[in-house]
């Protein structure tokens, strides 16, 4: 008897901890995806790509011009261009999840 009621438990924590999943709003898990969805995931995402190889550029060249006294300037400016740039990731995440949230829900919405 005492198994029973231990193993209907385990059951039920399992089921909840699966609701827990799917309410979780942090997981990127996104079950309905329609074409236009996918398009604009993959814009923004291609935006976030070039957005970090710039800044990468920008710091590895920053980085390079304090080998020279002369080009120390020069590195100084893009160490600050980047960090700004910095900002550039969550803006983009931002405007995604907006742009996202402006489409309608389902067909019936149009």
């Amino acid at each position: 008897m005492q198994d029973d009621s231990q193993q209907h438990d385990t059951r039920q924590s399992g089921t909840q901890s699966r609701e827990t999943l799917q309410d979780d709003p942090t997981t990127d898990l996104t079950l309905r995806l329609g074409h236009e969805e996918l398009i604009i995931h993959r814009r923004y995402e291609l935006a976030s790509i070039i957005n970090e190889l710039v800044l990468g550029l920008l710091f590895t060249i920053g980085s390079v011009c304090f080998f020279w006294e002369e080009w120390m300037t020069l590195g100084i400016w893009l160490f600050v261009i980047g960090s700004l740039q910095l900002t550039l990731k969550p803006v983009i995440r931002l405007a995604r999840r907006m742009h996202l949230k402006r489409m309608p829900e389902s067909a019936l919405d149009l």
